[in-house]
């Protein structure tokens, strides 16, 4: 029971982390599953727990909806969610995460130091798209890959979440179809998937009240330090 209650709470945080930023949610719950269950059930479970968790962030701002980067960005992310999440029924693809973590902080220098007032266009969505369903299907989560790429066109913050909770919902169900093809989906990553996604439901509202009352300045700061946090998290937790 106690462990049911450390993972309500910390799926709330996540959920509030992600319905602010983007992203992050499934940084911090992957450690805990894994301890719990191991990594081959935890990437399951959070691909579950996270279509609750993007369904909510999409709806509580799906007037905000962008359909032109939406459609660019999984043009190329929805086959190659596919592709990855094959590979994943075979293979171990945490050491990718190191890759991801340096283009994260690489992304955060080039948006801060370069290219203040430039847009990415619809050939950048389709490979931003590309390189976050495989790595998704592979890794379990790239959601702060994602995010990066919806930074860069410069919406507005609800605007932003719900186009980016909505193609990584999306890919969620992508991958969720193939790892139950696969009976990587049984009756206990059923159960904590359902558990953790409820708790993300509030904790996505949560999130969008708090952006809500963020100026845009503080907004993009705010994602900014998320992302290159992200990043740092990432390589260090497989060097260690």
């Amino acid at each position: 029971m106690s462990d049911l209650i450390i993972i309500l709470i910390i799926s709330f945080f996540a959920a509030t982390i992600s319905g602010v930023a983007g992203f992050g949610g499934a940084l911090l719950l992957l450690p805990l599953l894994t301890s719990l269950v191991g990594i081959k059930a935890a990437i399951p479970i959070i691909t579950i727990a996270q279509i609750f968790g993007n369904a909510s962030r999409v709806w509580f701002s799906r007037s905000e909806l962008k359909w032109k980067p939406i459609v660019f960005f999984l043009l190329a992310a929805i086959p190659l969610t596919i592709i990855g999440s094959y590979l994943f029924t075979g293979m171990d693809g945490k050491k990718i995460k190191i890759g991801i973590g340096f283009f994260l902080i690489l992304m955060v220098i080039y948006r801060s130091f370069k290219i203040q007032k430039s847009q990415f266009g619809n050939a950048a969505l389709m490979i931003g798209g590309g390189l976050t369903g495989f790595l998704s299907g592979i890794a379990g989560s790239a959601g702060p890959l994602g995010a990066a790429f919806f930074l860069n066109l410069n919406l507005a913050a609800t605007a932003y979440i719900a186009s980016e909770a909505f193609t990584a919902l999306a890919m969620h169900l992508v991958k969720t179809i193939i790892y139950n093809k696969y009976a990587l989906i049984g009756l206990t990553e059923l159960y904590y998937g359902l558990f953790i996604g409820f708790a993300m439901i509030f904790g996505s509202f949560t999130g969008k009240k708090i952006i809500e009352k963020l100026n845009r300045e503080k907004f993009i700061l705010l994602v900014k330090i998320l992302l290159l946090l992200s990043g740092l998290q990432m390589i260090i937790a497989e060097i260690i």
